[in-house]
């Protein structure tokens, strides 16, 4: 579908105005706001509408944005953790203040409904929250010494400058998991956001430089740098001044940052590609799970990370819980996502649109069976919502395939449910963890000896394992991430902090001796 370049309506440029925002808007942030580059034109997915220009980096400003940031790193972390966690809990008030504007521009150019935009929101204001509680509990060790008067102890100091990277899907709420928590720990960061929604980074930015200035605080400690590839992602991923790069994407681009960043000896936090299956167990409750399974595969129009890709249900219920699904799926309201009774927007561009498409001719060539829906939906075919012209809409598909197409295996951004038999339940993990990816997991079942297992060293290979609970969305109170093709990164809350820290073993020899390690003797 070939985007279109209608003004933003009057209600919209009142939006984007609240949030600093006009048609053109510069890209580069690092202290001072920048972009000679070539301009970024970003156009909502949901009708076509060109909603601004945005001014991209050169390779001359990034490697100011990086000098600068990396000199502000020099003073934050001399500042006292808990001061810096007032910065944070400024933050945090100031994007509650935010919130629903900030959260309708995440719907207008990442095409969430209202509820998930304003969601997303919520996340970076809880993390901040998290963050700030952290910020006086960055706590070491103390460590028993096998040698006399002797004090042995593990401490943690600030790391230096983060790079940030993050995806279209959540095109806020990753930036502050990262960046709430590396501020906290005394790092200055660097965001590089997805040019899909680049306007969501310039507002998040505009936020934080207010709270910096009104604070006498260096803004550059949350600098921007918006640019492609070869500008901007390959310079951050070989740059020696940024230690740590957490970077959020495919499976296939956390492999080029995890070669790129390990070969400077760097430090990567990978959160990528996700998989993920419910098991629906015989003894589970139907109504609890339909309404797991309808959020998890349909929600974001099926492009989070953690959206339901696979259903493994047991075959007594196989045909019961299929013509659910089918019933429920018929219903679902599509259309604008600024629409409040939407439950599905559109994917983000046309290239998403093709890709499922694409998808689906596989299913059907490795012998799939497309139960409901996949097609390609225009404004004048839809009588589920609010559809207007020039948007990337579908409808959500369900498929009943077997464990072993190719397909399965395979991450597809789209909301395509693949629904699958069992016998036994070890056959029903075995399938659940016979894909690259590990990200999240869930099964539904009031049998506690299955709930038990799911859970065991033998159960899920997920980083995340949930149980009468759906795979998507995640709290930040527990460290978020997965393992195999996902990554093994860990964002958010937990322990996730040590991250952003370099550790430190200090020992202090208070007698008059000087007795060595491994009772080792050495006479001078």
């Amino acid at each position: 579908m070939p985007k279109t370049k209608t003004k933003t309506n009057t209600q919209t440029s009142s939006l984007l105005k609240r949030l600093g925002l006009a048609s053109t808007v510069p890209g580069v942030f690092d202290g001072e706001w920048s972009g000679s580059g070539k301009c970024l034109e970003t156009f909502s997915p949901n009708d076509g509408t060109l909603l601004a220009q945005v001014r991209t980096a050169t390779p001359g400003e990034y490697e100011r944005a990086a000098q600068r940031a990396a000199a502000a790193f020099q003073k934050w972390q001399a500042i006292p953790a808990p001061q810096r966690g007032e910065i944070v809990r400024q933050l945090g008030n100031a994007l509650r203040d935010a919130r629903a504007d900030l959260g309708m521009l995440v719907t207008l150019e990442a095409g969430k409904i209202i509820a998930e935009g304003q969601g997303e929101v919520q996340e970076m204001i809880d993390i901040c929250d998290f963050a700030v509680g952290l910020s006086r509990q960055l706590y070491g060790l103390t460590i028993a010494s096998e040698r006399s008067r002797h004090r042995m102890m593990e401490q943690w100091h600030p790391l230096g400058l983060v790079g940030v990277i993050t995806a279209f899907n959540f095109p806020v709420a990753v930036w502050a998991w990262n960046c709430a928590l590396a501020a906290v720990c005394g790092d200055s960061t660097i965001w590089k956001p997805s040019s899909q929604t680049p306007l969501c980074a310039v507002a998040v930015i505009k936020i934080a430089e207010k709270i910096c200035r009104a604070n006498s605080i260096d803004p550059a400690i949350f600098s921007l740098v918006i640019g492609d590839g070869p500008t901007v992602g390959e310079r951050l991923l070989n740059d020696k001044r940024i230690p740590l790069i957490s970077a959020t994407g495919s499976s296939a681009m956390g492999v080029r940052v995890a070669q790129a960043v390990g070969k400077r000896f760097g430090r990567a936090i990978l959160e990528l590609g996700g998989n993920n299956a419910i098991i629906v167990a015989p003894s589970a409750s139907l109504d609890l799970a339909m309404r797991a399974i309808l959020f998890g595969a349909v929600g974001t129009a099926g492009q989070r990370c953690t959206t339901t890709r696979r259903l493994i249900v047991h075959e007594s219920i196989y045909d019961e819980l299929v013509k659910r699904l089918v019933r429920a799926y018929r219903q679902v309201p599509i259309g604008n996502p600024a629409d409040e009774k939407t439950l599905m927007g559109p994917l983000i561009n046309a290239q998403a649109v093709a890709d499922m498409q694409d998808a689906l001719e596989k299913i059907r060539r490795q012998g799939g069976e497309i139960l409901f829906g996949g097609e390609k939906l225009v404004a004048q075919a839809s009588n589920l919502g609010s559809l207007p012209p020039g948007g990337h809409y579908v409808r959500p598909c369900l498929v009943a395939a077997r464990p072993e197409m190719q397909i399965v295996s395979e991450e597809t951004f789209a909301p395509i449910l693949y629904v699958m038999k069992y016998r036994k339940f070890d056959d029903a993990i075995a399938i659940q963890n016979g894909v690259p990816q590990g990200l999240s997991s869930a099964i539904f079942t009031n049998d506690m000896r299955e709930a038990e297992q799911f859970l065991s060293a033998s159960g899920s290979d997920c980083g995340i394992a949930n149980v009468n609970i759906g795979t998507s969305g995640a709290e930040i109170g527990g460290a978020f991430g997965g393992e195999k093709e996902t990554g093994g990164g860990r964002e958010s809350g937990s322990d996730s902090w040590k991250l952003y820290m370099r550790r430190q073993t200090a020992t202090v020899n208070f007698g008059s001796d000087l007795p060595l390690a491994q009772g080792i003797k050495f006479e001078a």
